[in-house]
Parts: C-alpha cells; sequence; structure tokens
C-alpha cells in the first residue's frame, strides 16, 4: 500500500438516510465522501479477499482508486500473491471499515483486469518512487535482504534516469464488479442497522434491497 499514491474523489452528495437509499453504489459515494472528510487515515483503504488454489483464504489492505457504476478499481502486481489468485479465480470480496463514522461496507463480486490504456493512465499519476518501485519489487517473492532491494532500485532508477518509467506489463489495476453490497451502521446495544443489496438474476442493472438482523 502507498500512502503516496492518490486516489480519485467521488462527487460530493447530500447526505441521505440508509433505509432511503435503493441504489447501492450511489449510496457508497455519499458515505465514502464523509469517509475523506471525516476519516483521520486513508479513507480509501480496504481490505481485499481472495483464496488460493487450494482453496485457503487470504486478506490485505489495498487502496481503492476508482469507483463507478462500473466497480471498484485498485491496483497491483499481477505476479504477487493477490494478483495471481485474482486471475485464477475471477472473483474476491471487499470491506471498507471507517471507525470514525462507525460504519462498514462489504463488497462481493467478480474481478476482471482493467483495459491497459486505464493502467498506464493510472500509473502515469503515481510518484516517481512509486513508478520505479513497481519495477523493481518481485512482489510476494523471497528477498534475501533489503540490500538486494536496494540494489534493484538503484538499478532502475539509473535505467530511467530521464523520469520517464513506462508501466511494467507485470503491473495492472482490477475492477471488481459487484454483486452483493452490504451497508453496516453502529446502533446501540450491537443492534446495528444492515442492509444488503444483490443484484436481480433477471436483470443485472436492478438491485433487490432486504434489510438483515444485526
Amino acid at each position: 500500500m502507498d500512502d503516496s499514491d492518490r486516489y480519485k474523489q467521488p462527487n460530493s452528495k447530500k447526505r441521505q438516510n440508509l433505509t432511503d437509499e435503493n441504489e447501492p453504489i450511489q449510496l457508497f459515494q455519499i458515505w465514502y465522501q464523509e469517509a475523506q472528510e471525516k476519516e483521520v487515515n486513508d479513507p480509501n483503504a480496504m481490505a481485499l479477499a481472495t483464496v488460493d488454489h487450494d482453496g485457503m483464504p487470504n486478506v490485505r489492505i489495498v487502496l481503492l482508486k476508482d469507483v463507478s457504476d462500473t466497480g471498484f478499481v485498485f491496483y497491483t502486481n499481477y505476479e504477487s500473491a493477490k494478483g495471481k489468485e485474482l486471475l485464477a479465480s475471477d472473483k474476491a470480496a471487499l470491506c471498507f471499515h471507517w471507525k470514525s463514522l462507525k460504519r462498514q461496507i462489504r463488497v462481493r463480486g467478480m474481478v476482471a483486469p482493467v483495459a491497459p490504456e486505464d493502467a498506464d493512465a493510472y500509473f502515469q499519476t503515481r510518484p516517481l518512487g512509486s513508478r520505479i518501485g513497481a519495477w523493481a519489487s518481485q512482489q510476494s517473492r523471497e528477498l534475501e535482504s533489503r540490500h538486494a532491494l536496494e540494489k534493484r532500485i538503484a538499478k532502475y532508477s539509473a535505467e530511467f534516469i530521464d523520469g520517464n518509467v513506462p508501466r511494467p506489463e507485470h503491473w495492472s489495476g482490477f475492477c471488481l464488479t459487484p454483486m452483493e453490497i452490504e451497508f453496516w451502521q453502529d446502533r446501540k446495544y450491537r443492534l446495528h442497522d444492515r442492509f444488503v443489496f444483490k443484484r436481480d438474476r433477471d436483470d443485472q442493472n436492478k438491485w433487490i434491497k432486504t434489510r438483515l438482523y444485526p
């Protein structure tokens, strides 16, 4: 996770009550906007859950870089553990937790690589050190020493001395298209509000909203 990376901010929307909203992406954007105003650190941080080839789950924190009706976009090294698991299964889950707002959002859905031109455009917005790092780091693989990493950083820093750093083929993004989104709002005595939105099987453009017991 790179704290210096930038992320897109959804348009500000008027706050609405959880029970009044029937479109989950719009509701996510409302909550996300409030999180950007209230959350002290990384409001775009989210837990990403995957499974390996044995069905053993993995989870780690990544950063949301864009959200739209299409889905939730994040970037990584495709040769990392999460990259390989995502490419193999095409499925994943996300969880946002904003402690300052006492809110949580869980997302499950299908994952697909973003378009190369979109990955190229985003990659060029990253700080120079992060772009060099994408070339230098063999993410998730064994590292013999910190010195070995520093040598690779020096190697690619010299190779791209002019600051023109192209996106490596092994580094790109994923878009998670949600099939289910659950919103959780803290209430007294742990009697929380929970609403889940699921795509209509007969019309993928429609959502079915259900209230859940806390």
